[in-house]
């Protein structure tokens, strides 16, 4: 599979249009202006919270990759340019404990000229959180745990979906002086507070968005075989590794499917590991 450098990537010197009004352009910028020698054009004519908020006041539309299409897709119409990238990030619980808070971030990349889209994830720890305190003591015990103030605040009277609500909060007297606030407006005397997810105001989310962009980053510098279009990398497993004790296939997988994005192109690249242990086997551990 060929690797190209940044020098000799197919996107060194072109315009790639970014809406964002997170301040995502910074992270994308540095790492795809690097490994790509492009040049990230930051979008800021929509606003991007009219397409759903974490405050949940405006519902996002469509699933999380649909969401960062459009957002791609207006960067496009807004500026003229025929390649657009956007990310949107998710959160819930760690996929294997389902215990622990989770991040995963995507980001989307629209090539119109080549008529492809190249789409990249990371995901990682956050200090995504909420609770609801009856006083300052309590709301600045759980400020402190959420890594405030470099991690950004929101306070709201009562419960989580109470129209009013502070965002942005970024200081002790702007958060002491919003719980006073939501403790006033409350008719339970009760605060719901919780982490401000925008990129911004979440410096643990700018991580796993830089890493989403060093995916990106290295799949578009992975060139197809056949058709040379960037976006050459993997898109399924093959299952089927033998057993190591009767030799059947398994459920693990055996090889990697690498995939065009473009022409449909497909190699199929086997692990290192050749057998699978008997206790994945359903013949020797039924």
């Amino acid at each position: 599979m060929p690797i190209s450098t940044a020098g000799q990537s197919v996107y060194c010197g072109q315009q790639v249009a970014l809406l964002t009004q997170h301040g995502k352009q910074a992270p994308l910028s540095e790492v795809l202006g690097h490994c790509l020698g492009c040049r990230i054009e930051h979008v800021d004519r929509f606003d991007t919270d009219s397409l759903g908020t974490f405050t949940r006041d405006i519902a996002r539309a469509g699933s999380q990759l649909e969401a960062a299409r459009r957002k791609a897709q207006i960067g496009m119409e807004l500026s003229g340019l025929s390649i657009g990238l956007a990310s949107e990030g998710a959160f819930g619980p760690d996929p294997v404990s389902f215990m622990l808070p989770h991040n995963l971030e995507l980001l989307v990349w629209i090539d119109a000229r080549l008529g492809i889209e190249v789409v990249a994830t990371a995901s990682g720890a956050t200090n995504f959180a909420h609770q609801t305190v009856t006083n300052w003591e309590d709301a600045e015990r759980f400020a402190l745990a959420a890594g405030f103030p470099q991690h950004y605040l929101i306070v709201r009277p009562d419960q989580q979906d109470h129209p009013e609500f502070r965002k942005g909060l970024a200081t002790w007297p702007e958060l002491q002086a919003a719980v006073a606030w939501a403790l006033a407006a409350s008719s339970a005397r009760q605060v719901f507070i919780e982490t401000d997810m925008r990129a911004f105001a979440n410096p643990t989310r700018m991580l796993n968005i830089r890493r989403a962009a060093e995916v990106l980053a290295q799949k578009l510098l992975s060139l197809c075989p056949v058709c040379a279009a960037p976006g050459f990398a993997v898109s399924g497993i093959v299952r089927g590794l033998p057993c190591e004790d009767c030799g059947l296939p398994t459920d693990d997988a055996k090889a990697d499917l690498h995939a065009c994005v473009r022409c449909g192109h497909q190699v199929s690249v086997a692990r290192e590991r050749r057998f699978a242990s008997a206790g994945h086997c359903n013949y020797c551990n039924p």
